[in-house]
Formats: structure tokens, C-alpha cells, sequence
């Protein structure tokens, strides 16, 4: 088991932010980011870490950033702690696993979400419209049934705290412009469909994901996090069955269990029982193993 880490302070670097998982510190013309063992849901951070998440998230996105390097550039400077600037070095026993020290790119001002199934928002806005993000699907669908062929429904990026709302594709481009945006667009459907093959041969089901992508040096590079069970759903393939919810691999877990409770979906959060916490932790490890093959 990693160590626990709830949230990161070094001495000496520059906390640009703390976002729901990540700490980002700014290195000058470059960044290191820590993947802290936060988890939120509902868009609210959770007040108790999972274990080894924050290894499992970077080691599963350095998978994918690796698998998708054909298609399109991504961030990533080094992972190797002894590549990183000198002032990293104190804290590299936290930093082991958990980190990249990567470009310091422009991020757009939308999530770039692909839907290969229907589930989550999606399914709950195809309930009450047909569609999801404008786009009109094919009458009597079910709970998880796979698409005709994968949609991108992109969103707006909310400050911490706050919710994520569904855009069109046409209100991207007004706010992206239309070159960032199509480009965006192609790279998100590209990457997915690579990844929803080569998970389906690991006995996963990539049902749906989101990704950031950057401009660096005039070029659009993806960024963040790559296909992890934080951005995705992960549901096993052996006890797929559409008409319902779907086992998984990802924090739908713990969205499930908050859906139990009482509780607001907003700031402050309840308090998790271990047994959750525990189970959580093994869902994330058992999809490292499953796709890349690394064991915690």
C-alpha cells in the first residue's frame, strides 16, 4: 500500500492550485502535478483519502498518454522523480508514483466528454429529451445499451464546488473557437475508440470519458489525466447487461452508495464508512492491473 496523502504543502514550491484530486505547483515554465488520494463526487470533495488512489491515477494515465503518443502530444515531461528540478527533490518519497512533472500548457475552457453508452447524465437526459447535448439518439434505448457509434458532448468547467453543465458542440466552438474545438473534437473520438478496443480485450468496458486538452507552443496536446477511474466509467465486460446500472471499476461505486443517503450533494460531505472507503481503493487497484498490468 502507497502512503496516504490527503493533500500536499512543500516548502519552497509555488501551490498554483488544489483542485478536487490534484495539487499543481508552478515550476516557472513548467509544472508538477500530485495526485493526492482525494475523491469527489457530485463535484464535492470527499473528506477521507481512498487508498492508493493517487498512485493508480497517474500510473493508469501514463498508460494511456503512452498509447495515444500517434495521435496526439500530451504533457509529460518525466515521471522519474530523479528527473525533476532540484527543489522537487526533498519531497520525492511523496512524490514517487504520484506525480508528473509535465508542459506548462493553456488549457481550453471546456471538457472534451465522449459516450460510447449510455449512462450517468446521459441517460438521464435522453430520458427526458431523446438527446444528449442536441444530439438526437435513436428511440427506445436502454439504461447502458452501447450507442450506434461513440457522440462528444463537451461541457463548461466548473470552479470547485460547483457542477459541470452539458454544452453543444456549437457553443464549444463560441467559446473554444471552431479550430480548437473540431480539433478537440477529432482527437477525443480518436483516442477513445483506440482505448474502448484495446480496454475491451482486458475485459473492460470504457462506457463513457472526459479529457483536457492545451495549447503549448501553438499546439493543441492533451493534458491532466488520460482515461483514469476518476474521468471514466469502467464497467467489467463479463457482467455487462443493458436495461440498469452496471458494475464498475470507477467511482460510480461510491456515486452509488452517496445516492443511498440522505444527503444534499453539496458541501459539506458525509462522513464514509472504511468498508467503502476499502472497496473503493480495490476497484481503482483491480483496473490498474486489468489494463496496465501494474499491481499496488
Amino acid at each position: 500500500m502507497t502512503q496516504l496523502v490527503m493533500q500536499t504543502d512543500f516548502p519552497g514550491l509555488n501551490l498554483m492550485a488544489r483542485g478536487k484530486v490534484r495539487d499543481i505547483y508552478d515550476l516557472g515554465d513548467t509544472l508538477l502535478l500530485v495526485t493526492s488520494d482525494r475523491i469527489s463526487a457530485f463535484d464535492v470533495v470527499m473528506d477521507e483519502p481512498i487508498p492508493n488512489k493517487g498512485f493508480v491515477l497517474t500510473q493508469i494515465s501514463v498508460f494511456w498518454f503512452r498509447q495515444m503518443e500517434d495521435i496526439v502530444k500530451n504533457h509529460i515531461i518525466s515521471t522519474d522523480v530523479a528527473d525533476y528540478p532540484a527543489s522537487c527533490q526533498p519531497y520525492a518519497e511523496i512524490l514517487k508514483g504520484r506525480s508528473m512533472w509535465v508542459k506548462k500548457a493553456k488549457p481550453l475552457p471546456a471538457e472534451c466528454i465522449v459516450r460510447g453508452y449510455l449512462s450517468g447524465s446521459g441517460w438521464k437526459d435522453y430520458k427526458a429529451t431523446g438527446a444528449i447535448s442536441g444530439i438526437k439518439l435513436p428511440a427506445g434505448l436502454k439504461e447502458s445499451d452501447r450507442l450506434p457509434e461513440p457522440i462528444f458532448t463537451p461541457s463548461t468547467k466548473a470552479e470547485l464546488g460547483t457542477h459541470d453543465e452539458t454544452i453543444s458542440f456549437e457553443e464549444m466552438t463560441e467559446i473554444c473557437g471552431c479550430d480548437l474545438a473540431e480539433q478537440a473534437r477529432d482527437y477525443t473520438l480518436r483516442i477513445y475508440n483506440r482505448a474502448r478496443d484495446l480496454a475491451d480485450q482486458k475485459g473492460i468496458i470504457i462506457a463513457d470519458t472526459k479529457f483536457e486538452f492545451g495549447v503549448y507552443d501553438g499546439e493543441l496536446i492533451i493534458i491532466d489525466e488520460c482515461m483514469t477511474p476518476d474521468s471514466s466509467r469502467f464497467w467489467p465486460k463479463d457482467q455487462y447487461q443493458p436495461g440498469g446500472a452496471q458494475p464498475s471499476f470507477d467511482k460510480q461505486f461510491l456515486r452509488d452508495y452517496l445516492e443511498t443517503l440522505d444527503w444534499g450533494k453539496c458541501a459539506p460531505p458525509p462522513p464514509l464508512p472504511q468498508e467503502i472507503l476499502e472497496k473503493t481503493g480495490a476497484k481503482y487497484c483491480e483496473a490498474l492491473l486489468r489494463l496496465a498490468g501494474i499491481s499496488v
